[in-house]
């Protein structure tokens, strides 16, 4: 995010996708509070409100606007299919809802409400970019619209993988993750949790490529390199590597822990920016719906 928001020839905004978070169970009572910290993230980080636009999803409602026009260009066939939606049923079996049958065409929304023609995700999120290209085609077809077909801009931490060996690192997967905010004690006790084997073989898999994975991103390639061919030959110590690799974690979080206090105490700086960013993001908002709408006749 940093390195995108340093190019000065592109634009760049980032969301807290709150509506999103209601497509799956949930902490009412907490909610409100993880959203804030979300913005209080991006600027502990080192994100500036006067180069990118920083907002909250639901407090730019042009959004849920924009994502009901889509939904008349979409099927629902075409929703049920995708293998996001598969597995999230799979995962939460007694809340399959209209929320999370929509949610590919809400993050259309999201992104073709500022004509974005670059996102930045990971892989697993092809298919749902898949769907925004076809409401961009579907739309400039039908109606005479202007939408970029966005594209996914891959970047070096596209794919940060799950603790527990499978998939991707999750807030809604209990064990999978380290927050921002996690002691050095807590980052020791989650990287120890990591499944590992006994330590040598030729073929390196499940949670020993997870570890090797967050190697090369703490500590570099040439390290990951020693330690994979370590495993190949003389086997490798995982107790050793573990603490070696939370110390590394937390020597980058750190910095951002220390900012990070001192933004919880300026309540007036981040209201401020919240504010601010999301009249900002309105105001291309409102013009994109705008449009919209007189395309289809509405306006």
């Amino acid at each position: 995010m940093l390195e995108l928001a340093s190019e000065t020839d592109r634009e760049t905004l980032f969301m807290v996708a709150d509506l999103h978070t209601l497509t799956t169970p949930y902490k009412k009572e907490t909610l409100k509070e993880s959203i804030r910290d979300v913005i209080i993230d991006f600027l502990a980080v080192g994100l500036d409100p006067d180069k990118s636009i920083l907002f909250i999803q639901s407090m730019v409602p042009e959004h849920l606007e924009l994502a009901y026009l889509f939904s008349t260009v979409t099927t629902v066939g075409k929703m049920q299919h995708l293998p996001t939606f598969k597995d999230k049923v799979k995962q939460f079996p007694e809340h399959v809802t209209m929320a999370l049958l929509n949610y590919p065409v809400l993050m259309a929304a999201d992104i073709l409400i500022y004509k974005a023609d670059l996102v930045p995700v990971g892989i697993d999120q092809e298919p749902h970019l898949e769907v925004a290209r076809e409401i961009a085609r579907r739309m400039n077809q039908d109606y005479g619209t202007d939408f970029p077909e966005p594209k996914r801009f891959a970047t070096s931490g596209e794919y940060v993988p799950s603790l527990t060996g499978e998939g991707k690192m999750s807030k809604t997967v209990e064990g999978s993750y380290i927050n921002l905010t996690d002691s050095l004690e807590e980052i020791k006790s989650k990287i120890a949790r990591i499944p590992t084997d006994s330590g040598q073989g030729s073929q390196i898999s499940g949670g020993v490529k997870t570890l090797m994975e967050f190697v090369g991103l703490f500590e570099g390639k040439e390290k990951r390199n020693e330690f994979e061919n370590q495993y190949r030959d003389k086997g490798l110590r995982y107790g050793e590597i573990k603490s070696e690799l939370s110390e590394a974690i937390f020597k980058e979080l750190e910095p951002i822990q220390k900012r990070r206090a001192e933004l919880e105490k300026d309540t007036e700086y981040v209201d401020r920016v919240i504010q601010e960013g999301a009249e900002k993001a309105r105001t291309v908002a409102r013009q994109t719906v705008a449009e919209v709408q007189e395309k289809m006749g509405m306006a």
